[in-house]
C-alpha cells in the first residue's frame, strides 16, 4: 500500500496529530510505504513517525504568514494567498501530474487542500486529517474582502474533493463541509523520564514550531523551580536548562516536566491532557480554532489562562501554584489514531 501524505510546516501540530495515525495504519499493514512531503525538520518527523518513509523536501501550502506563534501577518498573508491562486488551474494540473508519476494507493493531507484538488484530477483518493482548515480559518481573515470570494470557492472546492475530512476532536465545526468524519482526540503517548533535577519543579515552555522567542532572562528566580528553553534562545537565566540537553522527545519531555507553558496547539494541548501536564497557556490573537481547544482542555486537564505582560515580566508564581493545587484528572481517550488507520483503510479498499 502506497500513501502519499502531505504535512503542514505551519507549526508542528500537523505532524503531532498526522504521526499517530500513521503509526497505526503502519501496525495494521506493514507492508505500507509511504511518500511523505514536508519542509518540516528530517528530525522532527523521524521523531514521531516510526515507519520509514521517502522524503520530498517542500511545501504545498503556507497556512498563513506569522509575525510570532500567536499571531498572523494579515497583509502578507492576504498577499500570499492571492499569488498562490493567480495561477491555481496550472498549480492542480502539475500537482496531478506529479501524483500520477508517484502512483499511490491514496493520498493524506494535513491539511493542504492543493493535494487534494491534485488528487481528485488524477483520479487518486484522498483524505484530510485536521481539527482545522485553511478555507474556514481564511474567511475568518478574509471574507469579507471583495477579491476573496473565488480564492475561498478554490479552496472549498479542494476540501469536498477528498473522500472524507478526518476532523480530529477537539476540532472546529466545518459546516461548510458535508464529507466530515469526526474523530476521537489524536495524541501521542509519552514516558516520564528522571530529569535529574532533584526537588526542583521543571516548567516546559513550548511555543510550538513557529518562533516565539520568550524574554526568560529576565524573569525573576522563583525558589524551586527551573525553566526548560530551547538551546537556540541562548538563554543566561541562572536556572534555564536547555530542552535538548536531556535528549528526549518533545511528548516524553512534556509527560516528564512538572508544567509547560505553551499557546492554544493541537498537538501541545491534546498531548498536554493524555499525559497530564498541568497547562499554562496564553490566548493567540484572533485565532478561531483556539475556541474549541480552550475549552476541551479546561474539561479534559489541567490548566490556566496566563496573559501576554505576565510571560513577557515572567510574573508566574501564584499562577503556577494555582495550577499544581488543580485535582488530577484521569486522562481522556485518544482513539482517534486507531479510527484514522481504520478510515485510510477502508477507503484505499474501496479504490482498489
Amino acid at each position: 500500500m502506497h500513501l502519499f501524505v502531505d504535512i503542514s510546516s505551519h507549526g508542528l501540530g500537523h505532524l503531532a496529530m498526522t504521526a499517530p495515525a500513521l503509526n497505526a495504519l503502519a501496525e495494521a499493514r506493514p507492508d505500507l510505504r509511504l511518500t511523505l512531503r514536508s519542509l518540516l525538520p528530517p528530525a522532527k518527523l523521524k521523531e514521531r513517525i516510526r515507519p520509514s518513509f521517502d522524503l520530498i523536501a517542500e511545501a504545498s501550502d503556507f497556512g498563513f504568514v506569522m509575525i510570532d506563534a500567536t499571531s498572523i501577518d494579515r497583509v502578507a498573508s492576504a498577499a500570499a494567498y492571492r499569488k498562490a491562486h493567480a495561477g491555481w488551474a496550472e498549480r492542480v494540473a502539475a500537482e496531478a501530474a506529479r501524483l500520477a508519476d508517484l502512483r499511490p494507493d491514496l493520498v493524506l493531507s494535513n491539511v493542504s487542500y492543493l493535494p487534494l484538488a491534485g488528487a481528485a484530477r488524477a483520479g487518486i483518493p484522498a483524505c484530510a486529517l485536521c481539527s482545522l482548515n485553511w478555507a474556514d480559518l481564511f474567511a475568518h481573515f478574509f471574507g469579507h474582502a471583495g477579491w476573496a470570494a473565488p480564492i475561498h470557492a478554490d479552496m472549498l472546492a479542494a476540501y469536498r474533493s477528498a473522500a472524507a475530512f478526518l476532523r480530529a476532536t477537539p476540532g472546529m465545526a466545518m459546516d461548510a463541509l458535508d464529507n466530515l468524519h469526526p474523530l476521537a482526540p489524536i495524541a501521542a503517548p509519552g514516558k516520564r523520564r528522571d530529569l535529574g533535577l532533584g526537588a526542583r519543579r521543571a516548567v516546559l515552555v513550548a511555543m510550538g514550531g513557529i518562533a516565539h522567542r520568550l524574554p526568560v532572562e529576565n524573569w525573576p528566580r522563583l525558589p524551586g523551580v527551573c525553566w526548560l528553553v530551547p538551546a537556540e534562545w541562548n538563554c543566561r537565566h541562572p536556572d534555564a536548562i536547555a530542552i535538548e540537553s536531556f535528549g528526549l522527545g518533545f511528548t516524553d519531555l512534556l509527560c516528564s516536566a512538572d508544567a509547560v507553558i505553551t499557546k492554544p496547539g493541537y498537538g501541545t494541548f491534546t498531548e498536554a491532557a493524555a499525559n497530564g501536564a498541568p497547562t499554562l497557556y496564553q490566548r493567540r490573537d484572533d485565532w478561531p480554532e483556539q475556541a474549541c481547544l480552550i475549552a476541551w482542555l479546561h474539561e479534559r486537564g489541567r490548566c490556566r489562562e496566563i496573559d501576554a505582560k505576565a510571560l513577557q515580566d515572567g510574573k508566574l508564581e501564584t499562577a503556577l501554584e494555582e495550577l499544581w493545587a488543580l485535582p488530577q484528572r484521569p486522562p481522556p481517550a485518544m482513539d482517534g489514531a486507531a479510527q484514522a488507520a481504520a478510515l485510510l483503510l477502508r477507503t484505499a479498499s474501496r479504490s482498489a
